[in-house]
């Protein structure tokens, strides 16, 4: 295929990053994923071709996510597309969540994003051309009761992404942050959505609710193969979005907060001018 190009996705043993790198090896692209178990990953694939390299790369670990673009590179020759899809879900209050839990959510969601865009964009900056497309989550724009830690890392992948889009625009790099809702994946399983250790009875009504959200593993309404459809049409616009929500639940409540925002800053608009000299 002439558009055949070089993806980069991570996380990509379960959820839209499997849907993804799946159909791009099925549509003749190339592909470098990585998972933290690489059997995993090669099993979840189930594919063995030389378009396909797995790595197995802790993304809070700078150096190795340096070795892995530059091995996407020395195979592939070039690297057209990145997705950082790494992540995971945490809930539990403020005073329940621990400092580790706490800042290892921090380390994959944020910081390991980071380290990939860091070691990705020299390539891309000397090709001239490529695409970041950043996953974070409608979490991260309308938070809802009980998420706030990972509701914190997806809106800093939100601010991140959108200076980010600004720095890169002269050297012909595009970037997408994309906020996906509740898509029919394994988020809601043990390995992606992790709970607070730390249970306080104050709480219980919270967790009730957590539980809840638990239990709409294999029901949720997003499509994961479709979400993959539309990120590689995203790789193919002269002009891609630079924010892009997928899911009607994800519109909605992206709506709701826009609503929310207008009306009270309209309400404390003299409040809020009263600090000027």
């Amino acid at each position: 295929m002439e558009n055949r190009k070089v993806w980069f996705v991570t996380g990509a043993s379960n959820g839209l990053g499997l849907a993804l790198a799946t159909k791009l090896l099925a549509s003749g692209h190339r592909v470098a994923a990585t998972s933290r178990d690489i059997k995993k990953l090669r099993s979840a694939i189930g594919y063995d071709g030389t378009a396909f390299l797995p790595l197995q790369v802790p993304l809070n670990d700078d150096e190795n996510v340096g070795r892995a673009i530059r091995q996407t590179y020395e195979k592939f020759g070039r690297l057209d597309v990145v997705v950082n899809n790494a992540g995971y879900g945490i809930g539990g209050t403020m005073e329940e969540l621990t400092d580790k839990e706490v800042r290892d959510n921090f380390d994959i969601n944020v910081f390991g994003t980071i380290n990939v865009i860091r070691h990705a964009l020299p390539v891309l900056r000397k090709q001239g051309k490529g695409h970041i497309m950043n996953i974070s989550s409608i979490a991260g724009i309308a938070p809802g009761t009980g998420w706030s830690v990972y509701s914190a890392t997806k809106h800093a992948v939100i601010g991140l992404t959108e200076v980010l889009a600004e720095d890169v625009k002269a050297f012909g790099i595009k970037v997408t942050l994309i906020a996906p809702g509740a898509f029919r994946t394994n988020f809601n399983n043990p390995d992606a959505l992790v709970m607070a250790a730390k249970k306080i009875d104050a709480y219980a009504p919270l967790h009730t609710a957590l539980e809840r959200f638990s239990e709409m593993s294999g029901r949720q309404a997003g499509d994961p193969v479709k979400a993959a459809d539309v990120m590689m049409h995203l790789a193919e616009m002269t002009e891609p979005p630079v924010y892009l929500l997928l899911g009607s639940d994800a519109y909605t409540r992206a709506m709701h907060k826009m609503d929310a925002l207008t009306s009270g800053y309209v309400e404390w608009e003299t409040l809020t001018k009263s600090t000027d000299y």
